[in-house]
């Protein structure tokens, strides 16, 4: 989207003024404010070497935060930094911390905010970590263009605010296919034209139920009669090693079912991408990678795009904002709000060590792996011993009473959100998180994080196993009245260990789940979460609809998971409601007074560590009518979800 003053201005360079007639507007209407001690303001048509008032504001955000460096130390109020519209292109992560005189002191906050925060008024404002790519011909594959982009890597295109797929082909390989040690064989001579083939990316979904892995092309080879295609290593190697599972079939000894059987994730690949042999489908691209340090983007544009037009940007920048801290001394009280974050990305997955996801935001980078034993013994599967975490590209590590209000974090190529380390009391409030390739939130760690009345929709976009919202090993952490849709794995997920206590995940809407993948839920739970009921997880009041795949369970609690509260939840229209026998078995685990449209299997004979009370199960057909019906139903209905949703009624009234 381009706005008011976008002139393509390099954040650490200086602009000329311009002004339009609504910015002269907002000129006379804070003009009176514009040089007290508490405001500064920046603008991409300032300069940096101006004061920061509203008429003379500085351009960059690195210019900005000098000067509030300089003012942090005495602070008397809080100090608010007015962004101005416009699109604000970093060359560099936007940077604070705790050291260096980006904290609020005495109580008093650093607010960065959009100028007219909170009002009809309210400009739009982007921080971005692109780079417009221009000097697109029109060449190559029939009616695509391209663009010479030197040596830039990128995973991500966005055209007119669009995120374009990668070209692919599915499935990945054709032909007659054979796995080997080093990749595969096929019958096919087809893939021997496939242009380009070092940039190509192979993608196995369900490489586990829950999980899909990335592995980029070494080299292909053949004849006449076969195709050999060797995979990238250490990544290929890894993967064999990492998703190798084995179980025992449930008949009895002695009969064909019965022997050892193993699950072969990596038996074909799914799909392949990004290369020029693929762009056949309008508005996808590809990069180019075959000389280096020339790489070409291709792009392929929808019926009457003008490529003439066009605004097209490609992510440069892993990192939008970095804050950091230490445990004696850590960033806090720190404000972002009413900003869009947009075009960061991740380009990791590209290189040898491809992408191994294996559950939630972690993947196996390498380093020792465990077997860990399933079904007293009958199965196993294999874990990375020290996972590697998924990255976002807004991070805070050690951080204390920051806050993220009612921002945008929109076309990212990472997660969004993350906050890890030894911070607490953060709060991410009122945001809109979408087309993120990774998951919305991330909390790893930490102590009274908020998240609250955001509305989560279409993450996961490109790292399928992401959960919406992932909270690990963390405390006193409350996820309440999000509304989270069209995911491909898991809305929230909760994941134990020796610090968790206190977790609450309160009267959240939470539907079209598990869109892609499998063996994951609305909400889905592992791990001891506490001592006791009173310090455990308490998941209350969420409305939990339309969990997609097979193989799914509304609101799964697994893994051994201890020292949870389920109580007063919906569960509509997902394979199963609840799962009560998984391995380890649930400890401490009870069901209070939800309401669902199945019965649970072995809801008759709950395990020991198992309690069943109150719990009814309405009739599928009529669902919705039942529920309504029933005053407690209904409240629970009634309570879901944003309760000041934009533009619009609570929707959570809907089911």
């Amino acid at each position: 989207m381009v706005y008011a003053f976008v002139y393509g201005i390099n954040l650490l360079g200086e602009g000329t003024p311009m002004l339009d007639n609504q910015s002269c507007q907002s000129c006379q209407s804070d003009r009176s404010g514009s040089d007290r001690s508490g405001r500064l303001h920046v603008a991409p048509w300032g300069r940096d070497s101006w004061p920061g008032t509203h008429d003379q504001p500085f351009a960059t955000l690195p210019g900005v935060q000098r000067a509030v460096r300089a003012r942090t130390a005495s602070l008397s109020s809080d100090l608010v930094v007015n962004l101005h519209a416009g699109t604000y292109f970093l060359d560099a992560p936007f940077t604070l911390d705790g050291a260096a005189g980006d904290s609020g002191e005495d109580g008093h906050r650093v607010v960065y905010q959009a100028h007219g925060y909170g009002s009809a008024r309210q400009d739009k404002v982007v921080v971005s970590g692109g780079r417009v790519i221009a000097g697109w011909t029109p060449g190559g594959a029939d009616g695509a263009w391209r663009a010479e982009v030197g040596a830039l890597e990128t995973r991500q295109l966005y055209v007119n605010g669009r995120r374009a797929p990668r070209a692919a082909l599915s499935p990945g390989i054709p032909g007659s296919v054979t796995k080997t040690e080093t990749g595969y064989v096929t019958d096919s001579t087809a893939p021997q034209s496939w242009q380009d083939p070092a940039s190509i990316e192979f993608v196995f979904p369900w490489v586990y139920p829950w999980s899909e892995a990335r592995c980029r092309v070494a080299e292909i080879t053949g004849d006449a009669r076969s195709t050999t295609i060797t995979l990238v290593q250490p990544a290929f190697d890894r993967a064999r090693e990492l998703y190798a599972a084995t179980w025992v079939g449930d008949k009895p000894e002695g009969t064909e079912s019965h022997r050892d059987a193993r699950w072969d994730g990596l038996a074909r690949p799914g799909s392949a991408e990004n290369s020029v042999s693929f762009l056949t489908e309008p508005g996808t691209f590809v990069l180019d990678r075959s000389t280096p340090g020339r790489h070409v983007l291709h792009y392929l544009p929808l019926p009457g795009e003008d490529m003439a037009e066009a605004e097209i940007i490609a992510p440069v920048l892993e990192k939008l904002v970095i804050g950091r801290g230490t445990e004696e001394l850590p960033l806090r009280d720190v404000v972002l709000r009413g900003l869009t974050f947009s075009h960061a990305g991740w380009t990791e997955p590209d290189g040898p060590r491809g992408f191994l996801h294996f559950f939630a935001n972690t993947y196996y980078g390498g380093g020792e792996l465990q077997k860990v034993e399933l079904a007293d013994g009958n199965a196993h599967v294999t874990v990375p011993a020290a996972p590697s975490f998924l990255p976002s590209n807004v991070e805070f590590t050690a951080a204390e009473r920051v806050a993220l209000h009612d921002n945008s974090f929109t076309r990212l190529g990472a997660g969004a959100i993350g906050f890890a380390g030894p911070g607490r009391d953060n709060t991410i409030v009122g945001n809109r998180i979408e087309d993120v390739s990774g998951s919305a939130v991330t909390v790893i760690s930490g102590t009274g994080t908020r998240i609250q009345q955001n509305l989560i929709h279409h993450i996961g976009r490109e790292y399928h196993g992401s959960p919406a919202v992932w909270i690990m090993d963390a405390r006193e952490v409350t996820v309440a009245h999000n509304e989270i849709h069209d995911v491909p794995y898991s809305g929230i997920v909760v994941t134990g260990g020796s610090q968790a206590a206190g977790v609450q995940i309160i009267e959240n809407l939470i539907h079209h789940t598990m869109t892609v993948l499998a063996d994951g839920g609305g909400i889905y739970l592992n791990g001891r979460q506490g001592t006791s009921h009173a310090d455990g997880t308490l998941v209350r009041g969420n409305v939990i609809r339309d969990t997609l795949t097979p193989y799914n369970f509304g609101l799964y609690t697994d893994y051994g998971a201890a020292w949870v509260t389920v109580q007063g939840n919906v569960v509509h229209r997902s394979d199963t409601p609840i799962v009560l026998r998984v391995t380890p078995p649930l400890e401490n685990v009870a069901f209070l007074d939800n309401f669902w449209d199945g019965h649970p299997a072995d809801a008759d004979t709950p395990p020991s560590g198992v309690t069943l009370a109150g719990n009814k199960v309405l009739p599928k057909d009529g669902f919705e009518e039942a529920l309504a019906a029933d005053p407690a139903g209904a409240a629970i209905l009634a309570s879901a979800g944003r309760s000041t949703p934009p533009g619009g009624p609570n929707p959570g009234q809907a089911v």
